[in-house]
């Protein structure tokens, strides 16, 4: 029998429903995704740290859990939110139920919550702390003791602890070692394709499939390492990964940002990754009052088109920080509220965006982004 569990709001507003995860009690930023499929790479994303999501979309497991569409090696949201959670699931390759899955990685998860309530309420109000009890005794007290999650640095709980080869689909050999990820590291032996060095601010592995995918042999490195280090193994370009949180917490990336900038040093930045460049360009951010979170409209400036993207943030570039910089070009804009998603140097071969191209999606439409930075490294 389904245990009868709460999700409470640092504002007090309470709802009541029933555990279909782990039966512990846990706190985060209450964030909503108005995906309908996709949660079990939502939960693995680790930009999903700290967070504790709410799926917007009327049922959630209907096609259980597979080994393929993990985006990194474990769950890294603080717990699950849904309004009916779908015990029977079916998919030819599921390999377990989501609520089995959650358990295994100890997450709680709750059911039974009108989630367009709750969405509309942090539309309102913002996103805040919240958290998911077993017993309501102090829960209030225990949700405003807990940091918000602008002044936490998220990204030391979700980057490598070692650097490792992710595979490349031009490597003629591999050899096998421990991998942080797969279980074991892929050294690549020999590659015509350029390295690209990976800062794992919480890179997903589908943004891994995508640069590979389109021409660059991948080493993925720890968020602290110096660019010295990385341009010791012969890198060609640098890549700051999406990740979690606030990128003003994330000093020392942006430090190294600055440092790549200097150096001329090819650079891209995707989600976190973004925003780290436009700190580092002279740029600041903001937190947004409810994230984006889920499919996103994003209109290309240059081509005048509009792309669908994957999204999952809480934080914005500042346009008004940028728009008198002459050696800055705003690229993507945000059709929902005009933030910058995406921009480039104008001499310098850098750019960024906000948003994914991801790889287990159908949405593909933000992969030439990535196509013309292999380009531009190659002519460096």
């Amino acid at each position: 029998m389904s245990k009868k569990c709460y999700f409470i709001l640092e504002d007090g507003t309470e709802f009541v429903g029933t555990s279909f995860g782990y039966e512990e009690d846990s706190i985060g930023e209450a964030v909503s995704n108005t995906s309908m499929s996709g949660y079990q790479e939502i939960l693995t994303d680790p930009a999903s740290s700290g967070q504790i999501v709410a799926m917007t979309y009327t049922m959630i497991g209907n096609y259980g859990v597979n080994e393929e569409d993990a985006e990194s090696d474990k769950v890294q949201a603080a717990g699950l939110v849904v309004k009916e959670y779908s015990k029977t699931y079916s998919n030819y390759r599921a390999t377990q139920s989501l609520g089995n899955y959650l358990k295994k990685e100890k997450i709680p998860a709750i059911e039974g919550i009108d989630t367009r309530k709750l969405t509309l309420h942090l539309r309102d109000n913002g996103t805040m702390r919240a958290g998911i009890f077993f017993n309501k005794e102090n829960a209030l007290q225990k949700l405003k003791s807990y940091p918000p999650i602008q002044e936490q640095d998220l990204v030391s709980k979700v980057s490598c602890k070692e650097p490792y080869i992710f595979p490349s689909n031009n490597s003629p050999s591999i050899e096998v070692h421990d991998n942080p990820i797969f279980g074991s590291s892929l050294e690549i032996s020999s590659s015509n394709s350029p390295l690209i060095g990976v800062y794992d601010l919480g890179v997903k592995t589908s943004m891994l499939k995508i640069l590979s995918e389109i021409g660059f042999s991948v080493k993925v490195y720890p968020a602290k390492t110096s660019l010295t280090d990385m341009l010791n193994d012969k890198i060609s370009a640098v890549f700051f990964s999406n990740g979690p949180g606030n990128p003003e917490a994330v000093n020392y990336a942006i430090d190294t940002a600055k440092e790549a900038i200097e150096k001329k040093v090819p650079t891209l930045g995707v989600c976190l990754g973004h925003q780290i460049i436009a700190h580092a360009l002279g740029g600041k951010t903001h937190k947004l009052k409810f994230g984006h979170r889920g499919s996103q409209p994003v209109k290309n400036l240059n081509s005048k088109s509009v792309e669908i993207s994957s999204q999952n943030h809480g934080f914005a570039v500042d346009y008004d920080s940028l728009k008198n910089n002459s050696d800055i070009e705003i690229t993507h804009v945000n059709l929902n509220d005009n933030t910058v998603e995406g921009l480039r140097h104008k001499k310098l071969p850098i750019m960024s965006i906000q948003h994914y191209p991801d790889s287990h999606s159908k949405s593909r439409d933000s992969k030439h982004f990535f196509e013309e930075f292999h380009k531009l490294v190659v002519k460096t």
